[in-house]
């Protein structure tokens, strides 16, 4: 076993994939800058030592055989410095996955703009279920691993399941992550225009796709959203079976009659156009049953049984910050965290949440923080997104130094906008010096009996969540 050491350690996959290799007898070391729960916890819950702070004295006390070198980290930076310096091995996160985790084993990949951690946790889950003990990586902690990574159960012939990012590798790898994951069996959710500071447009996003798709075998498969026009183009270049799901009847595999309760969303589902069974599953909004049909196309194509997909459906728990029910506190008031950032991810959760919180207010927290939100790229479709709601709360702009100012999202344009719908916005940061507890003193007496207060940020939102709740808590 070989001594590893994660330069970036922090960083939710990083993190998830140094723990796996170290339960597989590996010695494991890193350091990052601005460690905080979830991954410091994790980290120190599965005895990880790791540095805060980057110093050459890091590697020259940890003497690593490898340095896997996370995608945040540039040229400039101490350690990488000393390790180029002094010759040490690098590689990249997703090539060390590729080599000793996917290693021989069937690679289902899962990819998309939207919805790739819950597809990713849903899939592993399922054929977790169904017997088969799969390796997986997931861009998240799943519910029901508690794990955002590990190694396949089976000595050979098994199954690993892959969070497939679009997203560039590291400083010396411009390829998008998913390329390096060897795809068997390929999901594509959707495809969007995203990581606007990699992509200049749309039509490069489709570049590295089309490249994806390349690499999967003749004797693979590939489930595509039937309901999503450029996805589907994308997937008429491969040269394995491809199938399509989605709520339209000429999909393939087809969910309808949707129906949901406080606890689950049940359909239909049938499978060219033959009827296979209702499902049952924890999850809301249109959208999350597009996931959970793809997720079940793939485990069906593993050799799983539809009961046995079904049984394992009912008993799926979301991953952390994918409308993740905090708590419901006096008055009624029920507070939500997800990781929605882009446009339509904020317009389809509020959606969910009209949909499964029929006739309360929808209260939305809304952090600019991705390399595209804080840019004016969405400035009208932001303005679009936000339907549902009843009040508004714009967070600040994460680094607007980054971009000119003819660049950045007008936080005051939107707001505007917003204001013409009839919503109560508030500009959190802009008057006061006190972030984010000027949230806090705002929606105190905005809140009323049954609200429901959600929080969206792909970030920590300066620690709102845990400030929220001592207030709601101190109003019992």
């Amino acid at each position: 076993m070989s001594s590893i050491y994660f330069l970036g350690i922090g960083g939710t996959a990083m993190a998830s994939v140094a723990v796996a290799l170290s339960h597989a007898g590996h010695a494991i070391s890193g350091s990052d800058t601005q460690l905080y729960p979830p991954m410091s916890t994790y980290l120190d819950d599965h005895n990880i030592r790791y540095f805060n702070g980057f110093s050459s004295e890091n590697l020259h006390h940890a003497s690593p055989d490898v340095i896997v070198v996370g995608n945040a980290i540039s040229r400039g930076n101490p350690e990488l410095e000393y390790a180029l310096n002094h010759h040490i091995e690098l590689i990249s996160m997703p090539d060390l996955v590729q080599k000793r985790l996917i290693a021989n084993n069937t690679s289902l990949v899962v990819t998309g703009t939207h919805g790739k951690t819950t597809t990713t946790s849903l899939l592993a889950w399922l054929l977790d279920h169904g017997g088969l003990k799969p390796g997986f990586l997931v861009g998240g902690i799943p519910e029901n691993f508690s794990l955002g990574c590990r190694t396949s159960e089976r000595s050979e012939n098994g199954f690993f399941v892959s969070e497939g990012d679009e997203y560039d590798t590291s400083f010396f790898d411009k390829r998008s992550k998913f390329l390096l994951y060897r795809p068997d069996i390929a999901i594509i959710n959707n495809i969007e225009f995203d990581h606007a500071d990699i992509f200049n447009s749309l039509e490069d996003i489709k570049r590295s796709f089309r490249l994806f798709v390349n690499l999967i075998p003749e004797n693979g498969a590939l489930f595509v959203n039937g309901d999503d026009p450029v996805a589907v183009d994308i997937a008429s270049r491969a040269f394995c079976k491809v199938e399509r799901f989605g709520l339209s009847s000429d999909s393939e595999w087809n969910a309808s009659n949707i129906s949901l309760d406080s606890e689950t969303s049940t359909f239909d589902i049938s499978y060219k156009g033959n009827p296979l069974g209702n499902i049952s599953v924890p999850l809301f909004g249109n959208y999350n049953i597009m996931n959970a049909l793809a997720a079940i196309a793939a485990a069906t194509r593993t050799g799983l049984p539809f009961d046995a997909i079904k049984r394992g459906m009912a008993l799926f728990k979301r991953p952390k910050r994918r409308m993740e029910i905090i708590g419901t506190f006096p008055g009624n008031i029920t507070l939500i965290e997800d990781f929605a950032h882009h446009p339509t991810a904020v317009r389809v959760t509020l959606e969910a949440l009209e949909q499964l919180y029929a006739g309360r207010r929808i209260v939305t927290c809304f952090e600019p923080r991705s390399n595209t939100t804080t840019r004016n790229i969405f400035q009208q479709e932001l303005s679009e997104s936000f339907s549902p709601a009843t009040i508004v709360v714009i967070g600040k702009v994460h680094r607007p130094d980054r971009y000119p100012p003819d660049q950045c999202l007008d936080t005051d344009l939107l707001q505007a906008s917003l204001q013409k719908q009839g919503k109560t916005v508030f500009l959190a940061g802009k008057n006061s010096t006190d972030y984010p507890n000027d949230i806090v003193a705002f929606l105190q007496p905005q809140l009323i009996e049954g609200d429901v207060v959600i929080l969206l940020s792909n970030g920590s939102f300066s620690n709102l969540k845990n400030l929220l709740i001592e207030i709601f808590q101190k109003n019992s």
